[in-house]
């Protein structure tokens, strides 16, 4: 009796642990941006024009991306050689240890450097996490676990909220490193290994070989345009919608208490879709999910950026219909995209997937200030993103037809 309990038990515990570092790794991802206006000034003992802050900004922020990118790709390869919990453990300590140094940081280039290495460790984790709990979690309810893991990141984002007003000063809140530190060595030593992880040491294991074979290039293929089109599409919108609602304010307001709503929303929307994906795919399934969630969300774009020539509280409603639909995406591709792949290579496989396009994304949204020109300004621009999720549909359909 006690040891079914505690065999039980396992899989809960490891799934609070994972979604403990998946939140974290919300949190860490966008608490520099949040202290941002005071930070850089201090690193640079000299007050900072607008255009000065905006580009070094921009540049951290990049270097955080590209961090994910190649950490996501690195640490899925390492996952399926050394094991999920090994490099779980890894990739949270690492995340965990760069934003502790930025305590002690007195320089914005190394500031550059610890955000592109603690990027790699949430990375490593949203992946990683990813592919441990579709791999120990029963059949029956795996999507909806795994819907509800997406949520966490989110969830991480409305803590930053949290940290800005607790810590006043903006190097207090990094000590919130040791956490992930905790949360490392708790992995190591308490969390089960895969037992699929475990089973795939017996055989032959030519990863690569076997990623690039015929029998998974194709999914290879479709999962990286699907994952990366919703990518592209999703942060092309959401990177600019505060700035596209002060558009729309003219010279009526500061915009400040519109903008931090837009965020509430963003962070609201991806807790509400991802909690809801699961229970759609059981429903559903996978694929219909995925098509009809895209189509919302080229629906929802259609109707926030073309019905509205200035702000109106309407406005809100539309917003929140369409981070819905972006909520369920990446909560349905989480349980989407692992699932194309045999066991012996679903980390690298899945970390391609999800990592190759975040070097385009971290380029793409550098583009919509040009964009703003040459559509005539920010709702046609920001519209153009959705084409986007057309791609996806293509590509979930022909991924659809080949596993018939």
């Amino acid at each position: 009796m006690k040891l079914t309990y505690l065999n039980k038990a396992k899989p809960r515990l490891a799934f609070i642990v994972c979604m403990l570092c998946y939140l974290l790794g919300g949190t860490v991802s966008t608490l520099m941006s949040v202290y941002l206006p005071v930070a850089i000034p201090e690193l640079l003992q000299r007050n900072v024009s607008e255009q000065e802050l905006g580009d070094i900004g921009a540049y951290l922020s990049s270097s955080s991306i590209f961090g994910w990118m190649l950490g996501g790709l690195i640490l899925g390869i390492v996952s399926d050689k050394i094991g999920r919990i090994k490099t779980l453990a890894l990739a949270t300590a690492l995340y965990g240890f760069f934003t502790l140094t930025v305590v002690f940081v007195s320089d914005w280039h190394v500031l550059l450097v610890y955000r592109f290495l603690s990027g790699m460790g949430v990375g490593g984790v949203l992946l990683v996490s990813t592919v441990y709990i579709s791999e120990i979690w029963k059949e029956s309810n795996r999507p909806v676990m795994l819907g509800v893991l997406a949520v966490a990141f989110p969830i991480g984002i409305v803590l930053t909220g949290g940290l800005n007003v607790f810590f006043s000063y903006w190097k207090d809140a990094f000590w919130l490193g040791i956490l992930p530190l905790i949360l490392s060595i708790i992995t190591f030593v308490f969390l089960p290994e895969s037992e699929k992880w475990k089973q795939m040491q017996n055989v032959d294991n030519k990863v690569f070989k076997k990623l690039f074979s015929s029998e998974n290039s194709r999914n290879l293929a479709y999962g990286s345009i699907i994952f990366g089109s919703v990518l592209v599409g999703l942060w092309g919108i959401f990177s600019w919608l505060p700035t596209w609602v002060q558009s729309l304010l003219g010279d009526t307001s500061d915009g400040q208490t519109e903008r931090g709503l837009t965020m509430v929303l963003l962070g609201v929307g991806g807790v509400v879709g991802g909690s809801f994906s699961g229970f759609l795919i059981q429903k559903l399934g996978s694929i219909k999910t995925l098509i009809l969630t895209f189509s919302g969300c080229i629906l929802a774009c259609g109707i926030l950026f073309l019905t509205n020539t200035k702000f109106s509280p309407i406005i809100y409603a539309e917003m929140a219909f369409l981070t819905l639909f972006l909520g369920i995406s990446q909560g349905a591709l989480s349980s989407y995209i692992p699932a194309l792949f045999p066991t012996d290579i679903r980390a690298t496989a899945t970390g391609f997937c999800f990592n190759i396009a975040r070097f385009f994304t971290a380029t793409a949204v550098f583009f919509v200030g040009s964009l703003v020109t040459f559509f005539g300004g920010f709702s046609n621009a920001l519209l153009s993103f959705s084409v986007f999720f057309i791609f996806a549909i293509i590509a979930t359909y022909f991924s659809a037809k080949s596993m018939e």
